[in-house]
C-alpha cells in the first residue's frame, strides 16, 4: 500500500493509493489525518485495518501527488560494501584510466575495501534537506560538473521521536520508506576529496535530492528489507538490476546510531546508501541534460526525473 500528499483541484489531502487513483482519508472515515501524513504513519498499525476494511468500496480519484512531506533533516548512510568497492572503481576508471588495470588486480584491489569504521558503525553525512525534489521533477544539470550520476537508496521516514534508542526502539520509531535519488556530481566528489578538508560530499551532493511521491508504511518493507529487487531506466532503456542483499548494517542500526545521544525528531529523513550497481558510476554511464531517469522498486513504485539544462 503507498499513502502520499495529493493535490484534489486545489484541495490538498493525505490519501491511499487505489488502482492507479488515490482515496483522501476524508473518504475513508480518517478525516483527523486529512493532513498529517506523519501522524497516518505513526499510527499505521492501529489503523491500516480501518484503511484496507474501508478502501475496499472506496472509488479513486484523480490526483496530482505532491512531495509527501518535508524533511526536517537529511542524514546519507552507506550499508553496502560492494558500492563502495565498485564506486571507487568506476572512479578510477573514469578519472585514472590508466591505473584501472592495476586496481582490478588482487593485490591492489584490496586497497578499495571500506575504512575499519564503515564495519563497526552505520557511518553517515548530513546533506541538504532543502533542496528535495519529486516524481516528476525537472532537476537542473549542475554548472561545475560534467560527470552527473544517480544513485538508488531507499529513505527511512522517522515519525517518532528519541533519544539513545535501543536497536528494537528505533525500528519502531521508522513510519515509512520512501525512493530515493540521492544526485551526485562525481567530477567535483573526486575534486573534494583530494582538496577540501571536509570531503566529497558538499557541492558533490547537496544540489539535489529526489524522493518519492509516495510513502510505503514500513511494516510492509522493513521485514523484507535484505530481499527487495530495484531496477534503473534511462531514458526508457533498462540499464541494471540489482537486489537490496547483504547490507553491512540494517535501518534500525541506522536509527540508533543517528539517535546516539542526539534527539530525533519526526519528519526527519535516512538514507540507506546506494544499493550495489544501481549507479552510473558503477556501470560507466552518467546522465546527459534532458535525459530522464526511473528508478524502480520492484513491486512497490518508482520515482522518475527528467534532467534539465545546466543551472
Amino acid at each position: 500500500m503507498k499513502v502520499g500528499r495529493v493535490d484534489f483541484a486545489g484541495k490538498v489531502s493525505v490519501a491511499v493509493e487505489k488502482g492507479g487513483g488515490w482515496v483522501p482519508l476524508d473518504d475513508l472515515g480518517l478525516s483527523e489525518y486529512g493532513q498529517d501524513l506523519l501522524a497516518l504513519l505513526r499510527d499505521w498499525e492501529s489503523v491500516k485495518g480501518r484503511v484496507e476494511e474501508t478502501l475496499k468500496d472506496a472509488r479513486p480519484r484523480n490526483g496530482k501527488p505532491l512531495i509527501p512531506f518535508r524533511p526536517l533533516s537529511f542524514r546519507d548512510f552507506m550499508l553496502w560494501e560492494r558500492h563502495y568497492v565498485q564506486t571507487k572503481l568506476g572512479l578510477i576508471r573514469t578519472f585514472r584510466p590508466a591505473l584501472y588495470p592495476l586496481f582490478k588486480l588482487p593485490i591492489l584491489g584490496r586497497s578499495l575495501k571500506p575504512p575499519r569504521m564503515f564495519y563497526e558503525r552505520p557511518v553517515y553525512y548530513v546533506g541538504n534537506h532543502l533542496q528535495m525534489y519529486t516524481d516528476g521533477d525537472v532537476v537542473p544539470y549542475p554548472s561545475y560538473t560534467r560527470y552527473l550520476d544517480y544513485e538508488f537508496e531507499l529513505g527511512l521516514v522517522i515519525v517518532k521521536g528519541g533519544r539513545n534508542p535501543s536497536p528494537e526502539e528505533a525500528e519502531g520509531m521508522v513510519g515509512g520508506v520512501v525512493i530515493l535519488n540521492d544526485f551526485t556530481a562525481r567530477d567535483m566528489q573526486v575534486k573534494e576529496f583530494y582538496e577540501s578538508p571536509f570531503g566529497p560530499v558538499v557541492k558533490a551532493k547537496n544540489f539535489a535530492t529526489s524522493i518519492s511521491s509516495f510513502v510505503i508504511p514500513a511494516s510492509e518493507i522493513l521485514p523484507r528489507f535484505t530481499d527487495l529487487r530495484v531496477r534503473v531506466y534511462i531514458n526508457g532503456e533498462l540499464v541494471s538490476e540489482s537486489t537490496t542483499a547483504n547490507p553491512q548494517h540494517l535501518p534500525r542500526d541506522m536509527v540508533a546510531y543517528a539517535g546516539l545521544e542526539e534527539n530525533l525528531y519526526p519528519g526527519e529523513l535516512l538514507g540507506t546508501g546506494t544499493v550495489p550497481d544501481s549507479c552510473g558510476v558503477e556501470i560507466g554511464r552518467f546522465l546527459k541534460e534532458g535525459d530522464e531517469i526511473t528508478l524502480e522498486l520492484v513491486g512497490f513504485g518508482s520515482l522518475t526525473n527528467r534532467i534539465g539544462g545546466r543551472t
